[in-house]
């Protein structure tokens, strides 16, 4: 499987993949600036836990370089740092590739040793999360009988990542090893993640996939014609809870209802020792305008509020399995984190 192009840096600046306009057109957008970059992970042209923290690590780069040549840079930098941790709540990465690029800013004499030291780092870190997803790719397809049937949620493929995939890299995996017979992706409301982004990724290299409506899933989890329900995280729980894409939890409910294994597959990087639980964990919420338009479309009465979460938590009693890098962590309720 040949990686998704979703992030590069490029000499000076890093060059993003803009999933906002997928499947349509596959144009690539520069940010130059820690502002072009926050930009782009608010309006989600980058997104995906591992991907907007490995995009924030070159966004530190982008810092230093912004700074002036002054004893000051390091606060200077520190503060543009802060602006990109801003973007996002609910996604651990950003903060985890941010709290290790600041420990090497601070640690950094002069800035062009601070830009040279945080371009490595932020190349390791691209560099790890590829070997991860192949890790957890591995993993996850030891537990696909032959012939499997599986359905997703969202997109935690290589759009998400540096390039493979959490959940999505378990699908390549089973895949290459000729034991996936099909896929199932749910639409992913309000934004739909699901058929623009996961669907477009897996009929790119010939794998067969389904889209259905995200309503759909617990009727079709009933039929008993899927083997397994595989979704990525953007942060876990020390008690194994996880937040996902707003959908996960009753998707988990009906395959929990119906027999169906549920896997989450997770770098170690989304593990958050700052949240206990899930109910420690908080949840973004999106505009109105996501739910009211679709395209130049208007979907709601003018007036109408919303509620519009754009995660929500697992509980783990729901999850059969977590997978990460390191292995299967089965029955992960019972696990002493």
């Amino acid at each position: 499987m040949k990686p998704v192009p979703t992030l590069k840096w490029c000499e000076n600046h890093l060059q993003l993949l803009d999933q906002r306009l997928l499947p349509a057109e596959e144009i690539f957008i520069q940010c130059k600036s820690v502002k072009d970059l926050a930009h782009a992970i608010k309006t989600l042209a980058v997104r995906g836990a591992p991907a907007i923290g490995i995009a924030a690590a070159y966004g530190a780069v982008t810092a230093a370089l912004e700074t002036s040549d002054t004893a000051n840079f390091q606060e200077e930098c520190n503060a543009l740092l802060d602006v990109l941790a801003s973007t996002r709540p609910t996604a651990v990465n950003l903060f985890h590739c941010l709290d290790i690029q600041r420990q090497i800013l601070f640690s950094s004499p002069t800035k062009e040793i601070a830009i040279e030291r945080l371009l490595t780092r932020a190349h390791e870190l691209f560099e790890e999360d590829l070997e991860a997803s192949k890790a957890m790719g591995r993993f996850g397809a030891d537990l696909l009988p032959e012939g499997c049937t599986v359905l997703t949620h969202c997109n935690a493929g290589g759009l998400a990542t540096s390039g493979l995939g959490t959940a999505l890299s378990v699908i390549y995996e089973a895949h290459s090893r000729g034991i996936l017979k099909q896929v199932f992706a749910d639409e992913t409301r309000p934004l739909l993640q699901g058929a623009r982004l996961t669907a477009w990724e897996l009929h790119r290299v010939g794998i067969p996939v389904k889209v259905l409506p995200d309503s759909a899933a617990a009727s079709l989890l009933r039929t008993g014609e899927v083997d397994a329900v595989i979704t990525g995280a953007d942060r876990v729980a020390m008690n194994g809870d996880s937040a996902n894409k707003i959908g996960t939890y009753p998707l988990a409910l009906a395959a929990h209802e119906s027999g169906v294994p549920f896997y989450i597959v997770a770098p170690t990087s989304t593990f958050d020792p700052k949240s206990a639980t899930g109910f420690s964990i908080e949840i973004e919420e999106r505009g109105r305008e996501e739910l009211a338009e679709m395209g130049t479309r208007k979907i709601l009465p003018d007036g109408v509020r919303v509620f519009n979460p754009a995660f929500d938590v697992t509980p783990v009693k729901l999850i059969t399995s977590i997978i990460c890098e390191k292995g299967v962590i089965s029955a992960p309720s019972e696990i002493e984190w």
